[in-house]
């Protein structure tokens, strides 16, 4: 993987939120590409119980500033970015204080879905597709993880559809099992429509659960990878249909090799 520029786009990273399958995946992986000489970038959410001090997050005034419309509302965009300790490994963190202040990730305190997280999703990938716009950075692979970012592939593929800046990039997204119970705000695909994206390619969204939401993300990736040892059957068989690369599952302890051959016979051919 030398030389080649990889960017991560995930909903949790460890050390910055507890350890799960996802926030694990999304810190190893980068890890292994740095340590083969790729180029790397992470990009998460900046979720409120993030603790800034101790994680020494600063703001990117450089790349900050600039609005993001959602849904007609002018939202500004903040950047922040930390390092990872030892690993020489920067993180930029996506923020706005209106979807990310709280001090919670995707739920409230009696574990029910934030009533806007399909506002922020949508915040999310943007934000970061203008972030790496000014950081005037082309990847060769953006490796997609965790259904908070699974809206990036479709942003990519068709509301920038016209970036240069992407044209050669290749959109991998991970499937994992880390799903949620109902659905996300009932007006999610006419938000995403009011961002003239055709509605033929969201009409899943009419029902925005997680399988379905993460077949909008199957749809617009070039390849995907199984993150979880068993996913819904529903997105197995949806995998199995898509006629794209599929990596099968691969546990913590050996996802490097066949992770690595992935992404240079499967992904960058």
């Amino acid at each position: 993987m030398k030389d080649k520029r990889i960017l991560y786009v995930s909903s949790e990273v460890v050390p910055y939120l507890p350890e799960t399958e996802i926030s694990s995946m999304s810190f190893e992986a980068p890890k292994m590409v740095n340590k083969q000489g790729g180029q790397i970038r992470i990009f998460m959410p900046r979720y409120g119980n993030i603790n800034e001090r101790r994680h020494q997050l600063h703001e990117v005034i450089r790349l900050s500033g600039i609005n993001l419309v959602i849904n007609d509302l002018d939202m500004p965009l903040i950047i922040k970015v930390a390092s990872i300790p030892k690993e020489r490994i920067q993180v930029y963190f996506i923020d706005n204080e209106e979807y990310f202040k709280r001090k919670a990730t995707l739920t409230d305190e009696e574990g029910k879905l934030f009533p806007d997280n399909d506002e922020r999703a949508i915040f999310f990938a943007k934000g970061v597709i203008e972030t790496v716009k000014k950081l005037n950075w082309s990847p060769d692979i953006i490796h997609v993880n965790g259904w908070m970012a699974s809206l990036l592939p479709l942003y990519l593929k068709e509301f920038y559809k016209n970036e240069p800046l992407f044209n050669e990039s290749k959109i991998v997204t991970s499937v994992y099992n880390q799903s949620f119970d109902g659905t996300l705000d009932s007006e999610m695909i006419n938000k995403i429509k009011f961002d003239n994206i055709d509605e033929g390619l969201v009409k899943a969204l009419e029902t925005p659960n997680y399988n379905n939401i993460m077949k909008v993300a199957i749809d617009h990736s070039d390849a995907l990878i199984q993150g979880s040892e068993s996913i819904p059957d529903e997105l197995t068989e949806y995998l199995k249909a898509s006629g794209k690369p599929v990596l099968d599952y691969y546990a913590p302890d050996e996802f490097m090799e066949p992770y690595t051959e992935f992404y240079t016979t499967e992904v960058l051919k």
